[in-house]
């Protein structure tokens, strides 16, 4: 039997083997030293000649201190708030006296137990008052309407007082004072039972604020203690309580000279 004859050898083919086989291991029979820059002599600290050195990345450790701030000041505002809350009611617990004597620049007048200032009795004609303007004191019959009344014009104290008698608050101006402050002291006056507001003259402050036995004097309209004033005393003040501020004089007008005394007859 004949044997045929054999094709032509056949020859292996070639494959290129990187740095690197399998598992990212060298390949077999090559040693570091036969691979590319093994024989490079070390730098100092051990790094590769011409390596530049990597600068690490700081990652920040500290805190986020916004957020803390922002709730550390609502903290402060919420307790502020309360504090201010317990205060007040604290002070709106006090009697009215106690609350309207403690406002910074009002005068106890009530407590100086001054007999004419005290003197309640009902008078005719002109009167002379100890203080401008006055916070008490022998008065006229016929009291001045306070039901939120705003007077342009000086009013006759002897009806303003005996309106402070009932318990209005009479906030008083300097005449001549800037017409924005006037409306500022009007607006706490209109649509207010119980007060009345009216220009007088040689005021020594530019605003006075009165009731009976108590008064405060200020610079400005924008001076929150009118306000604190008012709510101290307003109605609380009376010395005859449940008096009333309507129907009384409207007028601007001085009250008449008293009627002359018939003479004595034997």
């Amino acid at each position: 039997m004949s044997m045929s004859t054999p094709g032509p050898e056949r020859v292996p083919s070639t494959v290129k083997v990187g740095k690197t086989t399998g598992q990212g291991k060298p390949p077999a029979g090559k040693s570091a030293a036969n691979r590319p820059g093994g024989n490079r002599p070390a730098g100092k600290g051990g790094k590769g000649k011409g390596r530049k050195p990597v600068t690490p990345v700081k990652v920040s450790g500290g805190r986020n201190w916004g957020p803390i701030a922002v709730a550390g000041i609502v903290v402060l505002i919420a307790a502020g708030i309360i504090g201010y809350g317990v205060f007040a009611s604290v002070q709106g617990s006090k009697p009215w006296e106690e609350q309207a004597a403690a406002i910074e620049g009002v005068v106890d007048y009530r407590a100086q137990k001054n007999a004419q200032i005290d003197d309640r009795t009902h008078k005719e004609g002109q009167l002379t008052y100890v203080t401008n303007p006055p916070v008490g004191g022998a008065h006229n019959a016929t009291w001045q309407n306070c039901m939120g009344d705003v007077y342009t014009q000086p009013i006759a104290n002897e009806h303003a007082v005996h309106s402070l008698e009932h318990g209005a608050v009479w906030i008083t101006y300097k005449q001549g004072l800037a017409a924005d402050q006037v409306e500022k002291l009007q607006t706490k006056v209109e649509g207010k039972e119980y007060t009345f507001m009216s220009p007088v003259a040689n005021l020594d402050k530019n605003i006075s604020v009165q009731v009976w036995g108590y008064q405060l004097k200020v610079d400005s309209a924008d001076d929150s203690r009118i306000d604190d004033f008012i709510r101290a005393t307003r109605v609380k003040a009376s010395m005859e309580p449940g008096a009333a501020c309507s129907s009384g004089n409207t007028s601007t007008d001085p009250v008449p000279a008293a009627a002359a005394s018939a003479p004595a007859t034997e």
